[in-house]
């Protein structure tokens, strides 16, 4: 069983137990946040109907809020 999450302004394919790196939430380390569910696989059903996906709660734990790495941009102008 796994699902397609939405957060961050990107989609994630997640199952129980996977650990994913996302973009910055508003959550503290150790707390609870839930998540969009977009489309829910359970073996041959495929869920993506809205009234159903209601239903369904995506929860994760926020593990840490950490920085990736630094991304460096350099611009070359031309003098003439």
């Amino acid at each position: 069983m796994y699902a397609i999450v939405k957060t961050g302004g990107k989609q994630y394919k997640v199952a129980v137990g996977d650990v994913l790196e996302i973009e910055k939430l508003d959550a503290a380390p150790g707390a609870e946040v839930a998540l969009a569910a977009i489309l829910l696989v359970d073996g041959e059903a495929v869920t993506h109907e809205a009234v159903k996906l209601a239903k369904v709660a995506v929860t994760a734990e926020v593990l840490a809020q950490t920085k990736g790495p630094k991304i460096r941009i350099h611009k070359y102008k031309n003098k003439t």
